[in-house]
């Protein structure tokens, strides 16, 4: 097995150059470690990442906890992650808090105990102890999907965080499904505390009022942001006395859970019941009717996610950033709109939203 002095020898430089190249410690020049690298494939040479950690300090790992890693959506934030950890020479500790707070604070504490260089968090509704502990052991870290009105001063952790807008998206559902006549319009809401239910809702409302629609609290449930959550929003709002003849539903698990529920009172999408969604997924042009929904920038975000962790390990003093990436409304058929030739209308059904 060759060592880094077999290295050394064939590029003709020192051990110590060598060293630079592979964990960047000082300046080397692009004809010098050129020759180092060249040496490093001819050889085969594999570094020995835990010495190497020893003299950076550094493991080039990511800890990255998020919750229902088996949600198609998450799943793409993964890959969005991984693909840009790997770009940077980074790897990837996964762990999943189930969105309990308890766990989420153990599960980041193993990861931190791994000695991961920073951590990317998907953050419970109740991050409190989370907090305490990234801000108590000066942890690298950014808040992913879900946002946190952490102050900044003196003193105060510094976060930063990435999501995709939530608010103008759900205002969008709700007009489009106002602008087809409903006046009944119906929210499965996600898990109270995060931010992506406050935002949903709060885009729900705006898009009420916008088309002069009271805000009726009896046509809003949470379903938890699960399937069998949506499933029981969605049965609770069918048995009103006066149910809604239109619902959005506030993420791809819920609206799975509410066609289920749909499926078993013999209701039909659209003709009983108009439904748009927020979160696309692979199979949602597969459905009949199709799924008009809010396609969220999964990848782009975790790319953005790991972008941002590298900054802050770069300047570790510099500002806190909260980036808030684009949507995109998809419009096809279970809002009850006819279908139209998929590629004249490609384009003209594709809008993004701020």
């Amino acid at each position: 097995m060759a060592t880094m002095a077999d290295v050394a020898r064939s590029a003709g430089v020192s051990v110590a150059t060598v060293s630079h190249v592979l964990n960047d410690t000082r300046p080397v020049l692009p004809r010098t470690r050129q020759a180092v690298l060249d040496a490093i494939e001819e050889l085969g040479y594999t570094p020995n990442s835990l010495a190497r950690s020893l003299v950076t300090s550094r493991t080039r790992s990511i800890g990255l906890a998020v919750s229902a890693i088996s949600n198609p959506y998450f799943t793409e934030i993964l890959q969005g992650v991984e693909a840009a950890a790997l770009e940077h020479g980074y790897g990837l500790l996964i762990a999943d808090p189930h969105d309990d707070p308890g766990h989420e604070r153990k599960v980041v504490q193993l990861l931190h105990e791994r000695r991961v260089d920073g951590m990317i968090v998907a953050p419970s509704a109740d991050p409190r102890d989370l907090v305490a502990y990234l801000g108590r052991h000066r942890v690298p870290a950014v808040f992913l999907d879900r946002v946190l009105d952490v102050p900044e001063g003196e003193g105060a952790p510094r976060f930063d965080q990435v999501c995709a807008e939530s608010a103008e998206p759900t205002t969008r559902l709700a007009t489009h499904l106002s602008g087809l006549g409903h006046r009944r319009i119906g929210l499965v809401a996600g898990r109270p505390g995060l931010s992506t239910t406050r935002e949903r809702i709060t885009g729900y409302r705006h898009g009420l009022a916008a088309a002069g629609l009271p805000y009726d609290e009896r046509l809003l449930v949470h379903g938890d942001s699960e399937a069998a959550g949506g499933e029981r929003a969605a049965a609770a709002l069918l048995s009103l006395a006066v149910p809604p003849t239109a619902l959005v539903t506030a993420n791809n698990a819920m609206t799975i859970g509410a066609l289920r529920a749909l499926r078993d009172r013999g209701l039909s999408v659209p003709g009983d019941l108009a439904l748009c969604c927020f979160d696309d997924f692979a199979w949602a042009d597969l459905f009949s009717p199709r799924l008009t929904a809010v396609t969220q920038p999964s990848r782009e975000l975790g790319a953005q996610a790991v972008r941002l962790l590298l900054e802050r390990l770069a300047a570790p003093d510099r500002p806190a950033r909260t980036l808030r990436l684009p949507c995109t409304f998809v419009h096809r058929t279970s809002c009850g709109c006819p279908e139209q030739p998929r590629q004249a209308s490609a384009k003209a059904h594709e809008r993004s939203l701020p």
